[in-house]
């Protein structure tokens, strides 16, 4: 009965905690929208957002209920069933993805230890991985279900843009678990508060990482699915209403995970700079660790959106050249000179 109470307890604080990420990453996605077109308006010298509410701050709430109150319209020719799956496996697949972040340390609250992590499993990135492949099946099941020539043809962009990002974004990773020898985020980020911070090791790795995961995000400039001017709207072209709000939230999550993903394996993760969290009662060192993560989180997001208002888009064959002939022969050195590295600092050869 002990165990039983335990178990309902530990089942409780997990819920409370997904609510809590679930909850911030919807909020953080919906105000990524009011910052990217401020951001946009001052690199344009334009005012953005400034009539709902103070400063415009009131604008993505706008934007939500304009969403929710359009007319829900599902094209006659469309595979019906597959038209209402694509945009919740899209926004799912982009929710599952925090599961095995961790934002921050351990907490004490009502006499017990609560880990600020959803599930801390030993194949943390290898799930992270996994959940990313099934996003593209979003994509391309929304472009395919839409019955229109240009969704289909963005979806197609999608898919052979994922696949082609995502193995240059793997052969970076390797390098970097053969320095950490583990998979497991948690593990690697106490590995960082001890030695410093990934980025001190692999800084092409970390080029890489970030180069593919504004691909894997579709963001500018590999935007080539949601290309405008050459595809009309790319592969969410016939979805209104709030199907079409899923897919265009689903961006922004997966542009703030990837954000945390990237905090998390290269900038220390919750790690506080030049503060020894030992010296900080666990509680205040927790709250100040996730903070301390949710700025670097800023930090990605601005990159991003800074990027968008910079750097023109590719075309698809400069895209695609791209990640097969420079971003994974550069993975793969970088791989390579990382093994020789270990090999020699191993045998104690010294330079």
């Amino acid at each position: 009965m002990i165990a039983l109470a335990v178990d309902w307890v530990l089942i409780l604080e997990k819920g409370v905690l997904i609510s809590v990420v679930i909850a911030v990453s919807l909020l953080i996605a919906m105000y990524e929208t009011y910052a990217e077109r401020k951001i946009a308006a001052f690199m344009q010298d334009r005012r953005g957002p400034n009539r709902a509410g103070p400063f415009g701050i009131l604008q993505p709430l706008a934007d939500g209920l304009k969403l929710f109150m359009k007319e829900e319209i599902i094209p006659a020719s469309s595979n019906k069933i597959l038209f209402v799956i694509g945009p919740g496996l899209a926004m799912m697949t982009a929710m599952m993805t925090s599961a095995v972040i961790p934002w921050g340390g351990t907490v004490h609250l009502f006499g017990r230890d609560i880990s600020l992590q959803i599930a801390d499993i030993n194949i943390g990135i290898l799930y992270i991985f996994a959940v990313v492949s099934l996003g593209v099946y979003g994509i391309m099941i929304g472009g395919w279900a839409s019955n229109n020539k240009f969704s289909l043809l963005a979806s197609i962009r999608g898919a052979s843009q994922m696949i082609s990002y995502e193995l240059a974004m793997g052969l970076s990773l390797i390098a970097l678990l053969m320095l950490t020898g583990s998979l497991r985020l948690s593990v690697i980020v106490e590995q960082q508060m001890t030695r410093g911070w990934n980025i001190l090791y692999q800084p092409l790795g970390f080029l890489i990482f970030i180069v593919c995961a504004f691909a894997e995000c579709n963001r500018t400039p590999f935007d080539l699915p949601e290309a405008e001017n050459e595809l009309n709207f790319g592969y969410h072209q016939e979805y209104s209403s709030m199907k079409l709000g899923f897919y265009l939230f689903a961006e922004y999550i997966n542009m703030f995970i990837s954000s945390a993903v990237m905090a998390t394996l290269f900038l220390g993760g919750y790690d506080i700079p030049f503060v020894n969290e030992a010296n900080l009662a666990p509680n205040v060192a927790a709250v100040l660790g996730t903070v301390a993560l949710l700025l670097k989180i800023a930090f990605f997001i601005f990159v991003f959106m800074w990027v968008r208002w910079t750097i023109p888009r590719f075309r698809y064959d400069q895209l695609m050249r791209l990640g097969w002939k420079t971003l994974i022969p550069l993975a793969l050195v970088n791989m390579l000179i990382t093994a020789v590295l270990i090999l020699l600092k191993q045998n104690n050869w010294h330079f």
